[in-house]
């Protein structure tokens, strides 16, 4: 188990190293500067501006100067919130974030497990086509459509949750949270289902039937844990997709997380606010992925001699 963490992580380093390199010279690239503004700025002040955050220097230059920051820790200055550092600008936006994040896991997973399991229990009848047909919408309905359908439905027409804002009632969270979490409870129950229809496939689920042991019995002693394999291996995926998705469902709901910030970033040309926020997830998926193949060969102990 040892030597799979370390690989994982040896091959997570370059990865890792790309997308700071790639993310550096893209947003570099793109028009517009950090200093651009409807009303332009003295030459004199641009001037004082880039030789303050250093990008009066080479690109080359630049991009040395951030690798060394980075071991370090530092993500640098923001360019458009003076007197604060990306590091902060996270810290405040970050717990928001990966609470909204959290709760979205709980809703995709309790939604998704449950509606596969009924869907697998009786396959080709209604109680696999109506979940099914449910989850198929999901996947079809992006987070920024779902989500002023829900607003408009919950919120105004029925008055019965709020529709932006975050932390003043528990109410606050309910429709973001089914918002972000729709579309990945869809992927888990078609998955949960198609694993748990190839694990009660098997021959010693039949025998175990042929002993006396109910469905129930069955579903959860013996099939569950082989049959929610496939759920495992895309959760790690998942729980990316959740925290770069609820940027989006931040925006659609004035949630303040760290998603208001990289937007904002990403408008203002805020070079260290994109990077800082883009180092951090990337960081957050090459750690998921190696917990998921951790759980993979714990729940499969057969791949412990493929890998």
């Amino acid at each position: 188990m040892s030597k799979l963490v370390l690989a994982r992580i040896l091959q997570g380093i370059p990865v890792l190293l790309i997308v700071v390199t790639a993310t550096f010279f893209l947003v570099r690239a793109a028009p517009g500067g950090p200093f651009d503004a409807e009303r332009s700025l003295p030459a004199e002040v641009v001037k004082n501006l880039e030789k303050r955050y250093n990008l009066d220097a080479p690109v080359l230059h630049q991009y040395v100067d951030y690798l060394g920051n980075l071991v370090r820790g530092d993500f640098g200055p923001s360019f458009r919130y003076p007197n604060r550092s990306v590091t902060e600008l996270i810290r405040t936006g970050m717990p928001i974030t990966f609470e909204l994040a959290f709760y979205a896991i709980v809703v995709a997973v309790v939604v998704g497990v449950m509606s596969g399991l009924i869907a697998a229990v009786r396959p080709n009848s209604l109680q696999d086509y109506l979940p099914m047909s449910l989850a198929m919408t999901g996947i079809c309905l992006p987070a920024f459509l779902l989500g002023p359908i829900l607003v408009l439905i919950f919120g105004i027409w029925l008055e019965w949750l709020p529709v932006s804002g975050w932390g003043y009632s528990p109410g606050d969270k309910i429709l973001p949270s089914v918002t972000l979490g729709s579309a990945y409870a869809a992927y888990i129950a078609r998955l949960t289902r198609a694993g748990m229809l190839e694990v009660l496939s098997q021959d010693f689920i039949r025998t175990a039937r042929a002993k006396g042991l109910s469905m129930p019995g069955v579903v959860f002693r013996h099939a569950l844990r082989g049959g929610l394999a496939p759920v495992v291996a895309f959760s790690g995926p998942a729980v990316a997709g959740l925290l770069t998705g609820s940027f989006v469902v931040e925006t659609i709901f004035q949630i303040p997380g760290l998603g208001r910030f990289y937007v904002q970033a990403a408008f203002n040309r805020d070079y260290t606010m994109i990077m800082g926020t883009t180092i951090l997830l990337s960081c957050l998926i090459v750690i998921l992925n190696i917990v998921v193949d951790i759980l993979a060969v714990w729940m499969n102990p057969r791949l412990r001699k493929v890998r």
